[in-house]
């Protein structure tokens, strides 16, 4: 299995790193519509923007927006030398963290928002943007910084905490499996 996974891992890469947008453009252009670059991807665009707020399943292209291109970037930002895109990523991810974070305890009331999906994609472009005042730079030394830095003795505190009980649950688990047979564990399990 492992031998099937790097074989699918190796068509996966190959795919991405052979996907040309600019010939696909090309093909477009000289097969159908003979628009110039600059109109195919207006068009792109539009049609882009209008999926978002009308089509069906916008939530999860926008969420793969936010979560492909970044991903790509950070991995390549992980296999460079250089520090500075590690931290640029690293940003971008605490940033996309807390928006999602905030965004689950407010989706049933941004759904009725008929741009929602098409706004939240501009921001996440916005925060992936590689421009020095991006969304992400911005946000994170605005807001995120200093809130972590101005709670951060009571943030380690409760995860010490929630820590412990996790491992104190843990402990009380396995002593309660290792005084049980397993025949006992398993029909248990199964009652339930």
């Amino acid at each position: 299995t492992s031998k099937a996974m790097k074989k699918l891992q190796d068509h996966v890469v190959d795919a991405v790193t052979k996907f040309d947008i600019n010939g696909l453009i090309h093909q477009l252009q000289t097969r159908s519509l003979q628009l110039t670059d600059k109109q195919l991807k207006t068009v792109l665009i539009i049609l882009l923007g209008l999926w978002l707020v009308f089509g069906y399943g916008a939530d999860i292209v926008c969420n793969t927006i936010g979560f492909i291109y970044p991903a790509y970037r950070s991995v390549k930002a992980i296999e460079s030398p250089a520090k500075d895109d590690d931290t640029q990523w690293l940003i971008y991810w605490v940033v996309y963290s807390a928006f999602m974070f905030f965004e689950f305890f407010s989706e049933f009331i941004l759904n009725y928002f008929p741009m929602y999906f098409l706004v939240k994609c501009v921001f996440l472009l916005w925060c992936m943007a590689p421009l020095q005042w991006n969304g992400s730079q911005i946000i994170y030394s605005r807001f995120i910084r200093p809130f972590v830095l101005r709670h951060q003795n009571k943030i380690d505190q409760t995860i010490k905490v929630i820590s412990g009980r996790a491992a104190e649950a843990l402990n009380e688990v396995a002593k309660d499996c290792d005084q049980q047979r397993p025949e006992t564990i398993v029909s248990s399990i199964h009652q339930k």
